[in-house]
């Protein structure tokens, strides 16, 4: 049984109020809320067993390596991984995709190699491989996407070329809500022999991910939005990959051995993990894998896309409605324009009435550009939200719309 209402009590902050309205929070593509045991998690290893890791001979040294260590296989388990070495813990997505970028280029590119992104990516999946291009000289080619926001497969495979040495794209768009297919992608991909990095930054809390059936070689993602704490995230990499890359930052912990001639480099995982690690952070992320594991990844993306369908035929009956982005694969986001109402103005007015949505572009100004428009309001749905707190969206909007 999926027991929203019991649910709903894990998580303290959904019982609030803002402006005296209660909270209907909807920006769950940015951050989730938390649930107590992962909140507890943080609380109670600060207290009980706080020590820096790996280094330490005395007891709370050694047992919050355990811990940081349990984490790590925690999510190798979650994701179906071949080894605890494959799963490098960084600050989040976004470090995950500049280390794989800064790393890959700079030992398996040269200038004129092509990178392969496609036109709905987060800036995150943009800007850290046009850094490199600024250095390397490499190419960014770049897959189009159909008035529905869906990629055009055909147009990928042609950009192939011998010069192409990896393909970088999202799993799902945080503002289309597509979800690409990317089995096929990577089969594309490795039909050349081409690697393929997958941001799961919005897939990994809305399905199950096993990423030894995708074949993936890279695969990113966050804790924040699936539930678990800030600053921490996790880069699953196939060991053979890992292995050739440098890397890529340098201090304690990534070392074997270090003179003033030369320093090695210690094993994996612990090559990519420089300095002290946020193993706080680790201990709550298990914790929330436990959360989402224990309802059920099955029954989170039944339920979500109940809310989904039933927000997307409601918002679709208010007179001006525009969705950005209906792809026939999409998960629980919806991107939308009223009328010529502002994006920001219709955001604003809604946080009066208590609900929180996101406006902008959404960390994707070229997918906005290729929409033909300057940014959305966003809905984005949890596994904690209700067909009632949709129901105070659509009022809230068509509140907003009689003041225009």
């Amino acid at each position: 049984m999926y027991d929203i209402k019991q649910i709903r009590e894990d998580f303290p902050i959904l019982s609030r109020s803002v402006y005296g309205k209660p909270l209907v929070y909807l920006d769950n593509g940015a951050t989730t809320q938390k649930p107590r045991s992962v909140v507890d998690a943080i609380a109670e290893e600060y207290y009980s067993v706080n020590a820096n890791v790996h280094r330490g001979v005395h007891f709370l040294s050694q047992q919050a390596t355990d811990l940081h260590e349990a984490s790590r296989e925690r999510v190798r388990a979650f994701i179906n991984a071949r080894s605890t070495s494959e799963i490098i813990f960084t600050r989040g997505t976004t470090e995950s995709i500049n280390l794989v970028a800064s790393s890959f280029v700079e030992s398996q590119m040269q200038a004129g190699d092509e990178v392969i992104i496609s036109q709905m990516e987060h800036h995150s999946n943009i800007v850290s491989w046009q850094l490199q291009a600024m250095k390397k000289g490499i190419i960014l080619k770049v897959i189009p996407i159909n008035d529905a926001g869906e990629l055009l497969l055909d147009e990928f495979e042609k950009l192939i070329t011998p010069r192409t040495k990896i393909v970088s794209v999202m799993h799902v768009s945080n503002v289309l809500g597509t979800i690409n297919p990317i089995k096929q992608i990577i089969r594309i991909a490795h039909s050349h022999n081409v690697p393929v990095l997958i941001d799961g930054a919005q897939s990994v809390p809305h399905q199950k991910i096993d990423v030894q059936e995708l074949d993936a070689d890279f695969f990113v993602f966050s804790a924040h939005k699936m539930y678990g704490p800030t600053g921490i995230g996790v880069l699953y990499g196939k060991e053979a990959w890992l292995d050739k890359l440098p890397p890529y930052q340098g201090g304690g912990e990534m070392i074997q051995n270090v003179s003033f001639e030369k320093t090695t480099f210690n094993v994996l995982p612990f090559k990519f993990e420089a300095g002290t690690p946020d193993y706080i952070g680790t201990t709550a992320f298990a914790k929330a894998i436990d959360y989402v594991e224990a309802l059920g990844l099955e029954n989170i993306a039944a339920y979500e896309h109940e809310l989904l369908t039933y927000a997307t035929q409601e918002m679709k009956s208010i007179k001006g409605m525009r969705i950005i982005g209906e792809a026939e694969q999409k998960s629980g986001v919806i991107s939308f324009l009223v009328g010529d109402i502002h994006h920001f103005d219709m955001g604003t007015l809604l946080d009066r009435l208590g609900i929180a949505v996101r406006t902008g572009h959404h960390c994707a100004e070229p997918l906005m550009r290729r929409m033909g428009i300057e940014g959305t309001v966003r809905a984005s749905f949890g596994l904690y939200n209700t067909k009632e707190e949709i129901n105070v969206l659509i009022e809230g909007i068509k509140r907003v719309q009689t003041m225009f």
